[in-house]
């Protein structure tokens, strides 16, 4: 059984950091793609970030390039979303997510695994 556990989400003022992890189980994680997905309030979910099995290829949504990193250690099986320069249009709760495939990918088809959600609250 798949799992993916997210945390490191809080409520923090403009301007500041805050790095997200996600732990996975139940499947062999360097062989997949990871990604990062958000709600906003009365939002659908958005494309933030993605990273290939490897690591070695990233895609990021226009809205967060340059502001957010994505990462993954295959020996921790886990993923991470460092957020800087945060801005109150990034206040949502914030989903991990595990694909079908081993290169990056935006699309929400592509993923087939999804944790819990954590809330990023960001105040003006």
């Amino acid at each position: 059984q798949v799992q993916l556990v997210e945390s490191g989400g809080g409520l923090v003022q403009a301007g500041a950091s805050l790095k997200l992890s996600c732990a996975a189980s139940g499947r062999t994680f360097s062989s997949y793609v990871m990604g990062w997905f958000r709600q906003a309030p009365g939002k659908e979910r958005e494309f933030v970030a993605a990273i290939s099995g490897s690591g070695s290829s990233t895609v990021y949504a226009d809205s967060v390039k340059g502001r957010f990193t994505i990462s993954r250690d295959n020996a921790k099986n886990t993923v991470y979303l460092q957020m800087n320069s945060l801005k109150p249009e990034d206040t949502a709760v914030y989903y991990c997510a595990s694909g079908n495939r081993a290169y990056v990918v935006l699309k929400e088809y592509a993923y087939v695994y999804w944790g819990q959600g954590t809330q990023v609250t960001v105040s003006s």
